[in-house]
């Protein structure tokens, strides 16, 4: 099996080639009872080191240290002082893998 292109991306396809010895035709096999699962809310994400659906600030090292706010008109992202809007609290997301408010 070779994934097509050595394109390590979600839906790329996977075709029968002849061998390469390259990457993109290693596989290793996982029994499935040994297969760890994804972190659940509270546990850190390894991978990303951020703690899955746990709410964090993220705080600007400039000297007054404000926190990054999402502000939904218009879309944008500003830095300010804490005032305690729940647009100042992030968390990540474990099912998408982003980091959301």
């Amino acid at each position: 099996m070779d994934v097509t292109g050595s394109n390590d991306a979600e839906n790329t396809n996977v075709i029968i080639h002849s061998k390469t010895g390259k990457v993109n035709q290693q596989w290793k096999v996982v029994y499935a009872d040994e297969y760890p699962r994804e972190p659940i809310k509270g546990e850190l994400n390894e991978k990303f080191g951020l703690y899955v659906e746990r709410p964090f600030y993220i705080i600007s090292e400039l000297p007054d240290h404000r926190r990054l706010e999402y502000l939904t008109s218009p879309d944008s992202l500003v830095i300010k002082t804490q005032n305690g809007r729940k647009h100042q609290i992030f968390y990540f997301d474990q099912k998408t893998l982003t980091i959301k408010t």
